[in-house]
């Protein structure tokens, strides 16, 4: 056979093996890309009717029939003891057949907007915007303890390892700002949450997906500013070594996630101190916005300026920022004292949240931004401390109240309905995964799709599945 006939018999062999050489180097270049900046804007999974997340996070367990749920029942059986809890385990189950006295709430309840939703005078504020929220009720966590509890509501999984919602979110979706961070966490001026960093961290995705933490005040960045007499120019040439020997040693092994991720934020550290001194300086807001988010009180300038931050960082194209409210003494866990304790909590959250919505809609970005409010818990009808004369709530799995409002939510909806007691579901149970699958599929992400090879599993957020809760969607 000649050498022409040979290369015309078998012209489609050698194709194939050139084809398969190239598809070969594709993902190698896909992974190389992905590498230089893994928060590289990525298409949702079908059409997202949200672009970002503001997720509001009240640690400590927030009391929901004092807040959310008018039950005149409480007002009934107040100082008596309640009528043993119905479908309930564990110390809920426990407490509420031992010897408790119903707790009123202290506060009147009305009817606010045209969706005459019942809210407790605790929050004025937050009742004019209530027109634009959507509530869930009668969630059930894990959990009755608040450590797991706090885990399963950021992560999806009681216990410490799991991503955070946040870094799932940037995982499948990226950020549409590459000299911010992807997802932005703001805690509490007071102290740390529960669970620490793992309630924000990546788990087990890729390092570079973990929230970046701000710090609280006027300096959320820690040494964003060069030293000084370092030029950018120098400093760009210090970068451009190290990531040389960091690539060199990273081609060299195998599983360096932490290593990537480490390069692309001495990248990322690098472009932030261009753009990020603009993003925390509110100087160049009004003095109205400033008045509009609490700024001007010394109660609410904390958490106000955290809802602040949190416009301009969604304004800016930031996927996903937290921001979490309360810390050791200060938490929303109210076993006792409740009567003076709750008022506190409440004030300095309920303008700070209202402007954070006014504000949104305003500038036109509410449609396109979804904000949650959570807790990690709800709190029990009863006292079992019969002799003090300063009452409070114990915790309570099965009563949890989210609300959401912004892009894709049907505004004055709401969704499930406690018993009269303000205990648990009154009807079906509604498990924590359906409001994690509800946000996914809002913000353009299919749950199922949505999943990391890890231990040899294929880990998702919502776990088993979770129905995405469609009665609140516009």
């Amino acid at each position: 056979m000649t050498r022409r006939r040979l290369l015309f018999d078998s012209y489609l062999g050698l194709g194939g093996l050139a084809l398969v050489d190239l598809l070969a180097a594709e993902p190698a270049r896909a992974s190389t890309l992905a590498a230089d900046n893994p928060l590289a804007p990525k298409p949702p999974h079908h059409p997202a009717k949200a672009k970002s997340c503001i997720f509001l996070f009240m640690e400590g367990g927030v009391s929901q029939m004092d807040l959310f749920e008018y039950k005149p029942e409480l007002i009934k059986y107040a100082g008596k003891q309640m009528p043993q809890a119905q479908r309930t385990q564990g110390e809920l189950a426990t407490f509420s057949a031992a010897p408790n006295r119903v707790i009123p709430p202290q506060w009147d309840f009305a009817q606010h907007g045209q969706s005459g939703r019942w809210l407790s005078s605790l929050l004025p504020n937050l009742a004019t915007r209530v027109d634009d929220l959507a509530f869930i009720h009668g969630i059930k966590v894990d959990n009755n303890n608040h450590g797991p509890a706090v885990y399963h509501t950021l992560t999806g999984n009681q216990f410490p390892g799991s991503a955070s919602i946040g870094a799932w979110v940037t995982y499948g979706l990226g950020s549409e700002n590459r000299d911010l961070p992807g997802f932005i966490v703001m805690g509490d001026h007071r102290g740390s949450t529960i669970g620490g960093a793992g309630v924000w961290g990546n788990g087990f995705l890729p390092a570079a997906y973990q929230g970046a933490l701000f710090r609280n005040g006027s300096t959320p960045i820690v040494d964003l500013n060069p030293r000084p007499g370092v030029t950018p120019k120098s400093q760009r040439s210090e970068l451009d070594l190290l990531k040389w020997f960091n690539e060199k040693h990273s081609a060299e092994r195998s599983n360096t996630s932490e290593l990537d991720a480490r390069i692309a934020s001495y990248e990322l550290a690098f472009r932030m101190q261009t753009k990020a001194p603009e993003l925390v300086d509110l100087a160049h807001e009004t003095e109205a916005t400033k008045k509009l988010y609490g700024l001007d009180d010394a109660m609410t300038e904390p958490f106000g300026r955290q809802c602040l931050l949190a416009r301009r960082m969604v304004e800016r194209g930031v996927r996903f920022v937290k921001l979490l409210h309360g810390a050791g003494g200060d938490r929303w866990d109210d076993h006792g004292d409740i009567k003076t304790r709750l008022p506190i909590h409440a004030k300095e959250v309920d303008k700070p949240i209202a402007g954070l919505l006014t504000d949104l809609k305003a500038r036109g970005l509410l449609d396109e931004t979804l904000v949650v409010w959570a807790s990690e818990m709800g709190r029990t009808p009863f006292d079992n401390n019969l002799v003090t004369d300063k009452p409070g709530r114990d915790h309570n799995q099965y009563g949890l109240v989210v609300w959401m409002a912004g892009g894709g939510i049907k505004a004055g909806s709401s969704f499930g309905e406690t018993d009269d007691f303000s205990v648990r579901a009154a009807a079906e149970e509604i498990p924590l995964r359906d409001v994690h699958a509800t946000l996914l599929d809002l913000l353009g992400l299919d749950q199922y799709r949505l999943t990391f090879l890890h231990a040899g599993r294929y880990k998702k957020l919502t776990d088993i599945g979770g129905r995405v809760i469609k009665e609140i969607m516009a």
